[in-house]
């Protein structure tokens, strides 16, 4: 008898921001798979969904390398995908848990990738960290007629620089490491008062800043940092 494999977005950090389906779905899983940031390290997704999770779930928390190493992510990916289609294919309620949407620059697209012919999957969407940053900054995403790109900083300038030409409105994701750039480009542009960034958005450390040129351009900023532009809205005055 075959189980179902779950894929469950968290949500940007704060548990109430877990959808209903989300949670429910968390509370009858008999496995959770839990992405942890090092070998043996807490995994900030687990202490997320914690509150949802019956008494009676196994934990099984796996280490997903960060690495140029395509050969060490495959053998993680196909060990990973393995051993939970083994579980599923017993006949078990198999959960893998993603911060924010299941389906955007997550891990688990490189799991599904290796078992959507396998096993029975149900993908639960979660609520986007750019979602929130909007609207806890209260600026819009994209109005009326406006284009909306999601970019990630790790692409090359040319292509970040496009997309800030060619659309109304972008998400630059993956900020961390690269903020000096990313100013400099948006002050080359003159997108610095249409553009803000969050750090952290919905957890008790979070922080947003709306003037970004006047921001030191070697600023360590958190991991889970992102900018929104919206060319249509000033948003220092938002």
């Amino acid at each position: 008898m075959s189980g179902t494999l779950y894929a469950i977005g968290t949500g940007p950090g704060a548990p109430d921001l877990i959808t209903v389906r989300g949670a429910r779905t968390l509370g009858i899983l008999n496995i959770l798979y839990a992405p942890a940031g090092r070998k043996g390290g807490d995994s900030l997704s687990l202490s997320i969904v914690n509150e949802y999770l019956s008494d009676r779930v196994e934990i099984k928390a796996r280490h997903f390398p960060m690495s140029l190493d395509t050969a060490e992510k495959d053998a993680v990916w196909d060990a990973v995908a393995e051993e939970m289609a083994a579980d599923a294919e017993k006949g078990k309620r198999v959960g893998f848990i993603t911060l924010g949407d299941a389906m955007l620059y997550s891990t688990w697209v490189f799991l599904l990738a290796r078992l959507r012919h396998r096993v029975t999957i149900e993908i639960i969407p979660g609520v986007t960290s750019f979602a929130c940053i909007a609207a806890r900054a209260q600026v819009p995403l994209a109005m009326e007629s406006q284009s909306l790109a999601v970019m990630a900083c790790t692409d090359d300038e040319d292509a970040l620089e496009q997309a800030l030409i060619t659309h109304d409105c972008v998400v630059l994701m993956k900020v961390y490491g690269r903020f000096a750039r990313i100013q400099a480009l948006l002050r080359r542009l003159n997108l610095l008062d249409h553009a803000l960034l969050m750090a952290d958005a919905s957890l008790p450390q979070e922080q947003c800043f709306f003037a970004l040129g006047d921001m030191a351009a070697d600023r360590v900023l958190p991991y889970f940092s992102t900018v929104l532009v919206n060319k249509r809205w000033p948003v220092k005055s938002a």
